[in-house]
């Protein structure tokens, strides 16, 4: 062998790139259903944690949504972060690490039985802030660890673990928190599901860690990070759907943060029956979605936006009719599909029809405005609480005006584009679930085609 040739690099074998291909697509599905269980187990029961330590009912609807303004500020500064990191990988580890510790202040808290409730708010002030600043990232990194030609496929399935994942977070915490309830140790399993959580993350932390940093580099459409590039205007139908997210997440949080408390404190629900109606709304999103898919392809997003508006409008109005159980199930398998096909809708309409390189923008966009209406809706709730006080009539008093408040938004949907020439399969990331809503769900921006299909909605 000549010198020349012994001083070569060693070319990268074909098979080399294949199996590490195999172990990042393989360390992305573990890691999305491993995040998926903390959601299930962990972030969900917090309001209901925060009322068993016997905080008021404020506190407990508050604390489900005024930390998520942390994650939608984060995620416009991380760039930065990201930059100076040189590696959207570590900067994705260590904000999955950092949420991962968020759950060892809930578990102390648990296993000693108090918690001052500025420090619960903080603790998930932190889970929300590393949760979200992660998510520009990763779509980022995900677009370049996973070939095109596999995306749609890989990503559909990888939406799946994920949603098997927190269903399986649903169930375990619903089965330990009834036989916790019935002898008394219900903190003493909070402290478990929350053990649990932080190990579930931990886990996902190890796998983002596992994976190749990719062919993506930290400064690669930086522009879409930056708060100024995220502050540019939108136009068309972006701006009338932002308008209408908004006011309909205002009128739908004046009552929906408060509806565990509801369900536990006033209607005397076991755990048992709160998991039940707090998973039957989300699985009813799971199961109907590859439906609600297939009529949008059919009959384009617009169709399928109104049906899932107009199915929210009464929903809280249904809670009125009555106490019943079987009946209260009813109302929430309903809600599940008409916000399963609000919620898939409105990110078709958001999302495909923007070129690939605004998507990051307009997510970034759509997650701020998102967190500020949700906060803005919990207070106008926490407002009627605090001046009528926490009795069961503020509550009916709070449905009735959310049901009455969902009308107005229903008029930026009025001339909305016609029907979107075509539909893909969008994958999905759940970021948590609600008993109000089933799940807050944001798109893999990955699994979208490079171009938008051809429409009319521009």
């Amino acid at each position: 062998m000549t010198p020349s040739l012994m001083l070569e690099p060693p070319k990268v074998r074909p098979d080399e790139r294949t199996l590490t291909l195999r172990r990042d697509l393989r360390a992305m599905i573990v890691d999305g259903a491993a995040f998926s269980v903390m959601v299930g187990v962990g972030e969900t029961y917090l309001p209901a944690f925060v009322l068993a330590l016997g905080k008021s009912e404020l506190a407990t609807g508050l604390v489900g949504t005024l930390p998520m303004i942390a994650g939608a500020v984060l995620q416009l500064v991380s760039p930065r972060a990201v930059a100076r990191l040189r590696s959207f990988r570590r900067w994705v580890v260590l904000c999955a690490l950092v949420q991962a510790l968020s759950f060892v202040p809930l578990l102390v808290g648990a296993l000693v039985g108090t918690m001052p409730t500025w420090l619960v708010f903080a603790v998930a002030s932190v889970y929300w802030g590393a949760g979200m600043a992660t998510g520009p990232a990763w779509n980022a990194w995900a677009e370049s660890l996973v070939p095109a030609t596999i995306r749609p496929r890989y990503f559909a399935f990888r939406t799946r673990a994920a949603q098997g994942g927190v269903f399986a977070g649903l169930v375990l915490g619903g089965i330990a928190l009834q036989a916790g309830g019935a002898t008394g140790h219900a903190l003493i399993v909070f402290a478990g599901l929350f053990l649990t959580a932080m190990v579930a993350r931990a886990v996902s932390a190890a796998c983002l860690f596992r994976q190749s940093e990719g062919e993506a580099h930290a400064g690669d459409g930086a522009d879409a990070f930056r708060l100024r590039a995220a502050a540019r205007p939108t136009t068309g139908t972006s701006r009338r759907l932002l308008c209408y997210l908004v006011l309909m997440q205002v009128a739908v949080q004046i009552c929906g943060p408060y509806f565990t408390a509801y369900m536990l404190r006033h209607l005397a629900l076991s755990y048992g029956a709160y998991v039940v109606l707090l998973s039957s709304a989300f699985l009813t999103r799971v199961v109907l979605l590859p439906t609600l898919g297939t009529l949008a392809r059919r009959w384009g997003p617009k169709p399928l936006l109104w049906a899932g508006a107009c199915g929210i409008v009464p929903l809280p109005a249904l809670w009125l009719v009555s106490d019943n159980f079987w009946w209260l199930l009813g109302v929430q398998i309903v809600g599940g599909a008409a916000w399963g096909a609000q919620e898939l809708a409105m990110l078709l309409l958001f999302f495909e029809t923007i070129p690939r390189h605004e998507r990051t923008r307009v997510l970034t966009r759509f997650n701020a405005a998102n967190a500020l209406a949700m906060a803005g809706g919990t207070l106008v709730g926490a407002a009627v609480l605090g001046l009528v006080g926490e009795q069961r009539e503020t509550y009916l008093l709070l449905f009735a005006v959310s049901a009455a408040a969902r009308i107005l938004p229903l008029a930026f949907l009025i001339g909305l584009p016609g029907r979107v020439a075509a539909v893909v399969p969008m994958a999905l990331r759940i970021l948590a679930v609600r008993p109000s809503a089933g799940s807050i769900d944001r798109p893999v921006l990955a699994s979208l085609p490079d171009a938008p299909p051809k429409n009319d909605a521009a």
